[in-house]
Formats: C-alpha cells, sequence, structure tokens
C-alpha cells in the first residue's frame, strides 16, 4: 500500500516512516511528486490544517495522503505557540528561533507556568474523499534551557511527564514510544488493520 507523506520536512518523515516499519505500507514523500501545490496552513486548529493538506495532497497524487499538523501548546501563554509553532518567530523562522522566542516569553517563569503538552493531528485520506482524522497528546514541561541534540523543533526543551530528560536527550525509539506524533500514529493504524479506535 502506497500512502503520500504531505511533507517536505524529511525529519518528520523519516519519524513516520520508523514507526510504520514492520507494516506492509510504502511512504512516498512530496519529492517524487514535483509540482505539488504547496498548502498555506490558514486553519484556526490543527485538525483543519492537516486536513486541508490532506486534500491537497490525495486529489494531486491520486495516492492515499497522509497530513499532520503538530504543534507545541503552552498553557500559561493561553495556548501559544499551538498552531503557529513552526512560525512562532516569523513566517522565515527557524527551529533555532522558535526556541529562543519561547525562552524569552517564559523567562521567570516557574512551576505550572512551564506546563505544555505537544499535540498532533493525522488526516488520513483517500483520493475517493474518504478521511479519517487521529490526535494524540504528550503533557510534559519546558525547560529553561536547551538541552540534546536529537528530534527537531522544540524536543531540546520538552520534558514529557515523568521524565527528566528532553525529548531531543532519547533515542529515537523512546521518544517515538510516547510521542504525540506515535500516539496518534497508532490510532491510525489501528484503523488501517480494521480495529475499534478509541
Amino acid at each position: 500500500m502506497d500512502i503520500v507523506l504531505a511533507t517536505k520536512n524529511r525529519k518528520k518523515a523519516a519519524e513516520m516512516s520508523r514507526m510504520f516499519e514492520g507494516y506492509n505500507i510504502r511512504f512516498l514523500t512530496l519529492d517524487a511528486f514535483p509540482g505539488c501545490p504547496d498548502v498555506e496552513e490558514d486553519g484556526k486548529t490543527f485538525r483543519a490544517n492537516a486536513l486541508k493538506k490532506a486534500r491537497a495532497v490525495a486529489k494531486f497524487t491520486g495516492h492515499p495522503a497522509l497530513a499532520d499538523d503538530s504543534g507545541l501548546e503552552v498553557f500559561s501563554l493561553g495556548g501559544a505557540p499551538g498552531v503557529y509553532s513552526a512560525r512562532y518567530a516569523g513566517e522565515d523562522a527557524d527551529d533555532q528561533k522558535n526556541v529562543k522566542k519561547l525562552l524569552r516569553e517564559l523567562k521567570g517563569s516557574e512551576g505550572e507556568d512551564r506546563d505544555a503538552r505537544f499535540v498532533c493531528c493525522m488526516a488520513y485520506l483517500q483520493p475517493d474523499g474518504h478521511q479519517k482524522t487521529f490526535t494524540g497528546y504528550v503533557k510534559g514541561r519546558i525547560g529553561k534551557k536547551e538541552k540534546g541534540d536529537n528530534g527537531f523543533g522544540y524536543d531540546p526543551l520538552f520534558y514529557p511527564e515523568g521524565h527528566d530528560r528532553t525529548f531531543a536527550e532519547m533515542e529515537a525509539s523512546e521518544k517515538d514510544s510516547m510521542s504525540h506524533r506515535g500516539r496518534a500514529l497508532k490510532k491510525l493504524f489501528k484503523h488501517l488493520a480494521g480495529l475499534p479506535v478509541r
């Protein structure tokens, strides 16, 4: 079964492909479909953005498409950066600029004011228009400085609940087992296998 990943983020694609090892699924990335239009992520929710991307990719490629929109929600910041996680520090921001802005926003914050969660909404869409979405969450807290060299995005700041290492300090398999993306993908696995999803 071929599924097109609606992303050009190679690290994200590698992470998702890794989680599907052992399944009879081949992932194709947008690199295999030159000319596929970029989709403006202007939705108000992770679900809206994921569905918009999946619809565009399924329509262009003629294959089932899997899109995700994910981000970090810091409770004391009213859920920011939220759907703007990838461009928190501006439209041309990179991971480093986003991380630095978040640290500035939380400067002086302690305890519960640093509580946060990662959110991932996966949208699976078939060319005939059939669609399903699956959402995963992982709670944790934001550290005061970056730690670790693995992962991407806000991983060097995020300590999942019950752990004293950031996502970026963990091996890929350990992060996958508890991450927001991993939890959303487990629901997708069940759907593809015809099992009930909770």
